[in-house]
């Protein structure tokens, strides 16, 4: 019937479907991969927290051993006096002032060694240099990586090896006092923690790009280190948030975390390049997106079925409609009916182009049918109105002899001709019943005290429509083929009720049977479309015209009662 997109109102609705498909699913997209890449900077996050604490702890077990020797010293006088000899001497200097102080049954105690083997004995060397300051000047304990050590003594304080920068690392500031008046200062211990030794504890965390910038705009750079790199972690720590982007040229742009520290004047920032966070996910935001496509296209072929359905519905019905108006009611294959309004509205429109057929063959072919009928009965017919005539006057010159049987049987046989010639073809099941017990009660005058009748039909099947005067044959095949006169109990029963899905009309007598053979070619003949032999001419016409008027819902079966006789059944299936 052609694509449902020929239909303007259906094409007008994919369109509008796919338009919407197309944008939840653009939208569904950008979600998802809006989620996703939260989800990934929030991962970056989450290792940024752990690299910043574990920077601080380090600082914090770096000031808690610091004080502990602090402690040492001034618990341990010797060591107190090695120290304030190392304070502000020359290299010959201390080791004169050692020499010279030093008794041969006490072991010598140098301040440098119990520096090492403290803050060094745990292999950590996160400190890496040691001074002593008065306050002109300053002797020097470097530690490589390793813990060896190495000395300057006699630097001004003003020297590059005392100027604090990040580059170099962290300063913990301690007072060298007196033991003897504690509020007396006689020195400054400066301790510095290395930024690369302490930076390194981190180096094990997923981050691209991370520094610590101070207060004073230095920048460190912890991983991820270039010149571009610099610049946008200084202006993440100048930003003064603790997250946020930073766009740069052209649809470039950084996602920021900062974080400031408790323990010195500067802020860790940790920079999280997104076009390079999305290439490094590229596969999994293609596997979203193309499970999102599919899914657009699998409701898109949901709703090009959908509305193809419908529309072929819609062309059937239109079709039907043309169909109704040209008058054309041949067979046509049933649809495949789907259980919606536009299916309700086809199979209604079909049901109606049957029931229409059936109404013309049931008003037109059956009146064709009887009309044939009635003019050959007519070529062998007198004028009706002369056998009125006719049977009155013997009706009453009966009367005048006082023979009133049969004035009842001729006026019997009047009232049940012009019923008879009547006009209409259609009546009702009591009408048909009262045609027939008029011609019962005629034969019941024939066959005086040797033929009975009974008719049991519910009330049910009174109303229903049905053709005119074919009862009277299924009783007369009883006359002709099945009464016995030489017997005084003739019977005929005419039974009739309501099944569930049938009525039901039954024709009962106890007169002959019918043989096997004799049975099996009428019930042959009974809807055979050609003309059969005279012995079955008056059940083959009941057959043929009931046939007519109900359709397919209607069927007739013969058979011989087991007793004697023989029972024909009408059926008529409830529509």
């Amino acid at each position: 019937m052609g694509s449902f997109l020929q239909i303007k109102i259906y094409r007008s609705k994919f369109i509008a479907y796919t338009v919407f498909v197309v944008s939840l699913g653009l939208a569904l997209g950008t979600l998802t991969c809006a989620v996703m890449l939260y989800q990934w900077i929030e991962n970056v996050r989450s290792d940024a927290v752990s690299a910043f604490a574990r920077i601080e702890n380090e600082l914090q077990l770096d000031a808690d051993r610091i004080e502990a020797y602090m402690q040492r010293i001034y618990s341990n006088n010797r060591l107190m006096t090695d120290a304030r000899y190392f304070l502000g001497n020359s290299a010959e200097g201390y080791l004169t002032s050692r020499l010279q102080d030093s008794h041969f049954t006490e072991p010598l105690v140098s301040f440098p060694d119990d520096l090492k083997a403290f803050l060094y004995g745990s292999g950590q060397g996160v400190i890496s240099q040691i001074s002593l300051h008065t306050e002109s000047q300053g002797n020097v304990i470097r530690f490589d990586s390793s813990g060896n050590g190495s000395f300057a003594f006699r630097l001004p304080n003003t020297d590059e090896a005392f100027r604090e920068t990040i580059q170099k690392g962290f300063v913990y500031r301690k007072k060298l006092s007196d033991p003897n008046q504690i509020s007396r200062q006689i020195g400054e211990f400066r301790f510095l923690v290395s930024s690369e030794q302490l930076f390194k504890k981190i180096d094990g965390y997923k981050l691209d790009t991370a520094a610590a910038v101070s207060t004073s705009g230095e920048v460190y750079m912890i991983s991820g280190g270039n010149d571009h790199a610099e610049g946008l972690a200084l202006q993440a720590a100048e930003d003064g948030q603790n997250s946020g982007y930073l766009s740069l040229s052209g649809l470039k742009s950084v996602y920021f975390f900062t974080f400031s520290s408790t323990k010195f004047d500067y802020r860790f920032v940790v920079l999280v390049d997104l076009p390079l966070l999305l290439r490094q996910n590229a596969t999994i935001i293609a596997v979203v997106l193309f499970i999102i496509l599919m899914s657009m296209i699998s409701v898109l072929l949901i709703i090009v079925y959908n509305l193809r359905d419908d529309a072929r519905f819609l062309q059937r019905i239109i079709y039907s409609i043309k169909r109704v108006k040209t008058a054309d009611f041949t067979s046509y294959s049933p649809a495949r009916y789907r259980k919606n309004e536009y299916g309700m509205i086809a199979r209604e429109l079909d049901d109606m182009v049957l029931q229409l057929d059936k109404h013309i063959r049931t008003e037109y072919l059956l009146k064709l049918k009887q009309q044939e009928t009635e003019m050959k009965a007519l070529q062998h017919q007198i004028n009706p109105h002369f056998l009125y005539n006719t049977l009155e006057a013997i009706r009453s010159t009966a009367l005048v002899n006082r023979d009133v049987d049969t004035a009842d049987a001729i006026a019997t046989l009047g009232a049940l001709y012009r019923d008879i010639v009547k006009k209409e073809n259609i009546i009702t099941i009591g009408s048909e019943l009262e045609l027939l017990q008029k011609y019962l009660k005629i034969m019941e005058l024939k066959y005086p005290g040797r033929f009975y009748y009974q008719l049991n039909v519910d009330e049910t099947l009174l109303s229903l429509s049905t053709v005119k005067f074919w009862m009277q044959p299924l009783a007369e095949n009883f006359f002709v083929h099945g009464f016995n006169p030489g017997i005084e109990f003739n019977l005929l029963v005419v039974n009739g009720w309501e099944a569930d899905e049938h009525y039901v009309l039954e024709f009962v007598d106890n007169g002959k049977g019918i043989s096997d053979t004799r049975l099996a070619e009428i019930r042959q003949n009974l809807s055979s479309p050609d003309d059969v032999r005279a012995q079955s001419i008056g059940l083959h016409n009941v057959y043929i015209r009931l046939h007519f008027f109900y359709g397919e819902v209607f069927s007739m079966e013969i058979a011989n009662n087991e007793e004697a006789g023989v029972k024909i059944t009408v059926m008529i299936a409830k529509e």
